[in-house]
């Protein structure tokens, strides 16, 4: 015995003596050795992306329950996800967006309808291609996937409509595997008023929508406040017991007038409330420059084609249009998203800010550098380059939404 006390005693002065891990810094290195960094953290970290719109890219290619999924198991021509392409960039879990458009409002029964179709297109991919995806329903789920070195597939239904007038379907959802639940889209619903609605039809939440919070506090759905009004954001936070998420906003400064995204003051709010803000890479939500600029190529290239009667299927005009979009390329860069991201940590701290890219969502928009999955490494090589940590890159890709899905779990065990 007093051997072995004597060993554990020059045991842990060895430790303790020992000099700490050494702490890289990025930012002394070359930008070909940083985004090798990035690379190998990007992939060797979980990595969690709030909103890709895959589900709806398949309905929109005429793929139906009736019809052979889209193969995103191998590489394909369009769109920003795939397998391969996330595999290179390190993605692990991308929110699968379940997506109802506000014109499905209108046909009572379709909102839902539309719901459990994309829901169970979701789930045919994970079953098609068991070697390369999985369903995803926990944080728990996600790491024992990535473990497996699989693709988890959550999902997060896009337009509160989907739960139609029916209390009970917010549970209905969770039993079909929904995590999140975006309480509004493009106009207001049942539940409360969009931001890119003006009608304000009920001032923020609905009486309706209170209880829809509540109920999905009580299930274990995580409450989304991207597309919502500034009041309807405002009345969910007073009303949730659980921290939010935005899956898919930036920030209001970098855009000012544009309510999609959040303000300081609701950024301040959402880190009181313990959640995160997911950082959309869409260029007209993160550079109020790109529209116009945009809008001035295209105007141009109608012009010059009018004036050189020529239409966009002729060779020379399409060799024309390639060489003056590329001279005068509106699109922002990953910079710009780096930016958001940076504004977020310095308003409120690192704790509150993840990846909520909008990939297969918002067409010919995304930044240069941040073309489709494949090109998360260049966003995570730009923050090492502004002094973030490992540690700050790995809570913004998966430990900040977890910390909020988990606590959404443990209350609803509770409820």
């Amino acid at each position: 015995m007093k051997n072995f006390l004597l060993f554990s005693f020059f045991a842990s002065l060895i430790i303790a003596c020992s000099p700490a891990e050494e702490t890289i810094d990025y930012t002394t290195m070359t930008d070909e050795e940083r985004l090798k960094a990035a690379t190998e953290i990007a992939q060797s970290t979980i990595m969690v992306d709030g909103h890709v719109d895959l589900p709806y890219r398949m309905k929109v290619g005429g793929f139906t329950l009736q019809r052979e999924i889209l193969d995103v198991s191998v590489r394909t021509p369009d769109g920003n996800f795939d397998y391969p392409r996330a595999k290179e960039g390190g993605l692990d879990a991308p929110f699968m967006s379940i997506y109802i458009p506000a014109s499905n409002q209108k046909i009572p029964g379709a909102s839902k309808a539309l719901a459990d179709s994309l829901i169970l297109m979701t789930e045919r991919l994970a079953a098609t291609f068991p070697d390369k995806f999985a369903m995803a329903y926990s944080p728990a789920d996600i790491e024992e996937n990535f473990a497996k070195g699989l693709i988890s597939l959550p999902m997060g239904m896009e337009n509160g409509a989907g739960i139609e007038d029916d209390l009970a379907n917010v549970e209905y959802f969770h039993k079909r595997g929904i995590r999140y639940i975006t309480l509004t889209h493009g106009t207001d619903n049942l539940i409360g008023d969009a931001s890119y609605d003006t009608t304000g039809t009920y001032g923020g939440l609905s009486e309706f929508g209170e209880k829809v919070v509540a109920e999905m506090n009580r299930v274990g759905i995580m409450v989304d406040l991207s597309h919502v009004s500034d009041n309807t954001f405002r009345d969910a936070l007073a009303i949730t017991k659980v921290p939010v998420i935005a899956s898919h906003s930036s920030v209001r400064k970098f855009t000012p007038g544009f309510e999609r995204n959040m303000s300081d003051e609701l950024i301040q709010a959402m880190a009181k409330n313990g959640g995160v803000m997911m950082i959309n890479f869409g260029g007209s939500f993160i550079d109020s420059a790109y529209a116009a600029g945009g809008a001035k190529v295209r105007e141009h290239i109608v012009n010059w084609l009018a004036e050189n009667n020529l239409s966009r299927r002729d060779s020379a005009a399409q060799a024309y249009i390639s060489e003056y979009a590329a001279a005068n390329n509106p699109f922002p860069t990953v910079q710009k998203v780096a930016d958001h991201i940076d504004h977020v940590k310095n308003l409120v701290g690192i704790d509150y800010v993840g990846l909520g890219s909008d990939f297969d969502g918002v067409g010919d928009s995304l930044p240069t550098g941040l073309k489709d999955v494949s090109m998360f490494p260049n966003l995570i090589a730009e923050l090492l380059k502004r002094g973030y940590s490992k540690e700050d890159i790995e809570k913004i890709c998966y430990k900040n939404v977890f910390r909020v899905w988990k606590a959404v779990e443990d209350f609803a065990a509770k409820s």
